[in-house]
């Protein structure tokens, strides 16, 4: 059964840094596009950021560009979001989310989805 499990996730002080990852099993997603989302309590869940199947194309929503990475390890099925400069607003819930088109902000574009981990910046 295909699963993409996130990690990385807790709590940090504004300006600190954390790294999620988005480990992909029972299938190889080397030619996936990959997207992480989040969603903060009462809102709607959000594009973050995107990389494309050979990792060559990445986009980022405006809001994180200049302090949040996307990247991927085709060797490990993984994807990684490394976040610096963490604000408060940045609190949510972060899901990583796999489509085997290209690269899209929409979160109807992406049909696998993994269970999220939280992340919780405080001031």
């Amino acid at each position: 059964q295909v699963q993409l499990v996130e990690s990385g996730g807790g709590p940090v002080q504004a300006g600190g840094s954390l790294r999620l990852s988005c480990a992909a099993s029972g299938r190889t997603f080397s030619s996936y596009t990959m997207g992480w989302f989040r969603q903060a309590p009462g809102k709607e869940r959000e594009f973050v950021a995107a990389i494309s199947w050979s990792g060559v194309s990445t986009y980022s929503a405006d809001s994180v560009k200049g302090r949040f990475s996307i990247s991927r390890d085709k060797g490990k099925n993984t994807v990684y979001l490394q976040m610096t400069s963490l604000k408060p607003e940045d609190t949510a819930l972060y899901y990583c989310a796999a489509r085997t088109s290209g690269i899209t902000t929409s979160q109807r574009g992406y049909n696998l989805w993994g269970q999220g981990t939280q992340v919780t910046v405080s001031s």
